[in-house]
């Protein structure tokens, strides 16, 4: 469908061109492939800052699509029942679950250690 290829959204901030044959198209980043489990090195830490004082188990270092990192964190949160987000490479875990996370993560074959 040519309205689905010729979306506005896309073209915020873009200067157009008068040519009426010109084609404006978007250079899609392609996300990395996920690296496998043994391959990945995850830090488990705890974080505090900007959170009213809450504590949050952060998991960083994952290298690999966000429907991969969704994913981890979607069974990071059903095997603790908590809630939290997986987002920009890191998995956000509400309160202190840092030795839980790093066993379920050694335990699913990841290579995780536990941070500060």
């Amino acid at each position: 469908m040519v309205m689905a290829q010729n979306d506005w959204k896309d073209r915020l901030g873009v200067v157009f061109s008068t040519n009426p044959d010109f084609q404006y198209t978007t250079s899609g980043e392609e996300e990395a492939d996920t690296l496998p489990p043994e391959k990945q090195r995850l830090v488990v830490g705890i974080d505090r800052r900007n959170r009213g004082g809450k504590q949050v188990t952060l998991v960083s270092g994952f290298k690999g699509r966000s429907d991969d990192l969704k994913e981890l964190g979607r069974t990071l949160k059903t095997r603790l029942g908590v809630g939290g987000s997986a987002k920009e490479g890191e998995i956000t875990v509400q309160g202190d679950f840092r030795d839980k996370v790093t066993e379920i993560l050694r335990s699913l074959g990841y290579n995780a250690k536990r941070g500060n």
